[in-house]
């Protein structure tokens, strides 16, 4: 189904069983999951400053949106969403296009792929107030981490999504990698 040279298997593996069980889910909704991006777009991003890594990971899924408060972005949503690594007046955060690249949202807050080192970096308990923490959180050590550890994870997505115990029956996402096989 995916093909991404340079993907980890694991990765693959996880986007073909929730692709597989979405074809197969029509009701439910309350979710996105992206396609792929090709070779040549991947490159005259990777021209345009985009970091390889997120490159490789939209090669396998372009973008993710596990509800209304969690997202991993495509790479055109990303490309629009850059505005978040800017320098903000009197923020504690080190802030800075050259070292930051936003690739998605939780709670209101950017979560952010640090150029030098491939993690992912975030505030997400501050939510909208995020430019106010005092330091990032690493999240993950890259993209595909986040994803497989994160969000494929049930209980680590419940916490990012700050889903409240009698409503996770309910969650679409988590309906879906229940049915993907990736939760009990």
């Amino acid at each position: 189904m995916t093909s991404a040279s340079s993907a980890p298997s694991r990765l693959i593996a996880t986007v073909d069983a929730l692709r597989l069980a979405l074809a197969e889910s029509p009701d439910l909704v309350g979710f996105t999951l992206g396609g792929t991006i090709d070779e040549e777009t991947a490159a005259a991003a990777e021209a345009d400053g985009v970091p390889r890594e997120f490159l490789a990971f939209c090669q396998v899924l372009d973008g993710v949106g596990c509800g209304p408060s969690v997202q991993l972005f495509s790479l055109v949503e990303a490309e629009e969403h850059q505005f978040y690594c800017e320098p903000v007046v009197d923020s504690p955060l080190p802030l800075s296009p050259e070292k930051l690249y936003c690739v998605g949202m939780i709670q209101e807050a950017p979560v952010f792929l640090d150029r030098a080192g491939g993690g992912v970096l975030g505030a997400p308990e501050e939510g909208a107030d995020w430019v106010d923490a005092e330091r990032f959180e690493q999240l993950a050590p890259g993209v595909a981490a986040f994803f497989l550890e994160r969000l494929a994870a049930p209980a680590e997505y419940t916490g990012l999504a700050l889903i409240d115990d009698e409503l996770l029956e309910y969650d679409d996402w988590l309906k879906l990698l229940r049915r993907a096989g990736l939760a009990d």
